[in-house]
Order: C-alpha cells, then structure tokens, then sequence
C-alpha cells in the first residue's frame, strides 16, 4: 500500500511517495492449514471429551500448543440445541487457532452442524472419522465410517462446500487389522478438499490397547499424491519419541492427546528437546500449583462456582502425579467445595513440598 504525505518547501508542496516495506515472506517449510500458519513442525492439542475444554486449553495454549480443537461436538446435540453441545462451541481469542470439532453419521445433520459451528467464528472445522467408543460408532458416527468411505466421502464433501473455513479431518488406519485403508481414504479426502488430515495409529478395534504404528501414516507422508499436511498422533509420551517419530515417519506435526493431561507443558518440552537436545528443567511444585489454581479459575467462570470446583476434581492427581504422599492431599480437595480452602490446600503443597527438597 502506498502511502503519501506532504513535505514543505519554500515555494510549493510537494508529494513524495513513500513505498510501504515489502511483505516478509513465509518460509516455504512453514506449515500451513489453507491460510493459517503453524510454523515448522507444529503440536497440537487433540480433541479429548470431557477434557479439552476453555479451561484445559488455556493451560495448554501457555504450555505451548499451537493448534487446539474443542471437544467433539455431537452434531445432533447442535440441531436440538442442546445446552452442553452449544456451550461446547465457546471460544476464546488467546486460542486462536482454534478448531470445532464435529461427529454424527448423518450428511444432513452434520452439514447444518457445521454451519452452526462455523457461525461461532472458529479458524476451522474438523470431523471426527476416529472416535471408537461404542456409544458413538454404533450410531455410524466416528470411526463407524471407516466401514463406509462412500458415505465419508459424501458427508466430508458436503461439508467442505457448505463453509468458508479450511475443514481438516481426524482418523484412524482403519476399522480393524484387515481393512487398513487410511491410504485410500487419505487420497479420497484430500482429493474433494480437505485441508489437513490427523491420524491416530491404531484400528476402531484396536481402542487404545497395544501400540500405535505409524507405519502406514509415514507412508502416506511420502506419497507424491498427498500435498496437505499431514499429522500423526498416537502415544508420543516423551520429547525423545517426538523427535525419533518425527525423524522417522516425517510428518508435518504431531497431536498429542492423553499426555497432556496433567502436563501441558509437554507442548514446550517437546519444542525444547528438539531445538537443543536437552531435557528442559522439570516443573517445580510452585509452577504446578499455579497452573492448577489457573486452571481452576478460569474452570469456575466458564462453568460456576459448584460445577467448575466439581469438574477441577479430575485433574489433582495428574498435576501432582509422582509427588510422594499426595493421597491425603488429593482427597482434601477433592472433598472441598469452598474455593477458599481448596486455595489454602495448594499453598499448603507449595510450602510443604518446597520446604522437603529444600531439607533433602
């Protein structure tokens, strides 16, 4: 954009154009969801229920996330309008970018879905094609459409033409060990528009026993047909895996998911561990209280007071997780309802624990 301004001389005005400084350029190894940038090997928060909620992202967001899904949405709790699915829609600016994430087995229900969810203004839509619990894929929601990919097809289809946004996808290999075809369906999605493809390397059968392979979602990283970014997720649980997986499979970022819980600062452990091969110093008890008393709060103002102390009460063992003799602690708060005492109970662990490695 040009812009002008005058410049007195004794005779005259002159108008002298000034040239605004050219646009610094995104380098070429950026990773990019349609026009949102995520920079050279992006983390992402995986959408978990009943964990990945306002409260939960805040923490992650600080610990270093760089994309972020809500909760999965049913997409026929949207259409009847009900409260938990629309209070699941709630976003905040300090996430962005931020994904609203959508299941159903429905193309019609699933289309007016993603019209409501991108009404709430987030940087992308992402169907759920993974979520294996029997509540949700006996209804041909989830990973139900690995059994279907003509009807996956159809509903991702319908979705990409139905909103502005960049719509991505989450999955798994397939519905069981004899029909692994991520590859097919890779190749099927990317080709009517989507924008980015996350993979969980494990069958609908599988659930989450035994071991991810990312075996096939390396091998769809290095097909020549796939141009959108690719991401892999399933049990990276150190920053050590995080490289060797990045290493060997070559995938354009990672999703963490069940690490998270109790530890957002896995997000920037990883990022420190392979910017400089080393560890980085281990959260100190000062540090989990205040990220616990953080996530607190903020749970009480989306939530309330008695709901948002209640729902806090999962989270106790996973922030203190490996601290000797919690357990009286733990049931301390999680039997307050006064935010008062439960303040008092975490300085209380700061100063006991502080004062035990000062003694050791």
């Amino acid at each position: 954009m040009l812009t002008k301004f005058p410049v007195h001389t004794k005779s005259k005005v002159l108008k002298i154009t000034k040239f605004a400084p050219p646009k610094r350029q995104v380098r070429t190894n950026m990773v990019k969801i349609g026009n949102i940038v995520l920079g050279d090997f992006p983390l992402l928060l995986a959408p978990m229920e009943d964990v990945s909620d306002p409260p939960f992202r805040a923490v992650c967001k600080q610990g270093g996330a760089d994309l972020m899904y809500t909760e999965f949405i049913s997409s026929e709790g949207l259409i009847r309008d009900a409260a938990k699915s629309r209070q699941k829609l709630d976003i905040f600016e300090y996430e962005r970018p931020v994904g609203i994430q959508l299941f159903g087995g429905d193309v019609g229900n699933m289309v007016q879905s993603a019209e409501i969810a991108t009404a709430a203004n987030p940087d992308l839509i992402d169907i759920n094609y993974g979520c294996p619990v029997k509540a949700v894929a006996c209804r041909g929601a989830g990973a139900a459409l690995l059994q279907d990919i003509p009807k996956m097809v159809k509903m991702t289809e319908a979705i990409v033409k139905c909103t502005p946004l960049p719509v991505t996808v989450k999955t798994r290999l397939g519905w069981d060990e004899s029909t692994k075809n991520i590859t097919e369906v890779a190749e099927r999605l990317q080709d009517i528009g989507i924008k980015a493809l996350s993979i969980h390397g494990r069958t609908r059968v599988q659930m989450y026993k035994g071991s991810a392979d990312w075996t096939l979602i390396g091998e769809i990283k290095n097909n020549p047909r796939i141009t959108i970014p690719i991401f892999g997720n399933g049990d990276i649980d150190s920053p050590e895996k995080a490289l060797e997986y990045k290493n060997r499979y070559g995938v354009d970022g990672i999703m963490i998911g069940r690490a998270s819980i109790g530890n957002p600062w896995v997000f920037s452990q990883i990022k420190h561990f392979m910017k400089t091969g080393a560890h980085a110093p281990l959260p100190s008890i000062e540090e989990r209280v205040e990220v616990v008393k953080r996530h607190l709060d903020f749970s009480i103002k989306w939530k309330g007071d008695r709901l948002g102390i209640l729902e806090m009460r999962r989270h106790y063992s996973n922030y203190f997780r490996g601290i000797p003799n919690f357990k009286p602690i733990r049931t301390k708060l999680v039997e307050s309802l006064s935010l008062e005492e439960i303040y008092s109970t975490l300085d209380g662990v700061t100063e006991m624990y502080t004062q035990e490695l000062v003694v050791a």
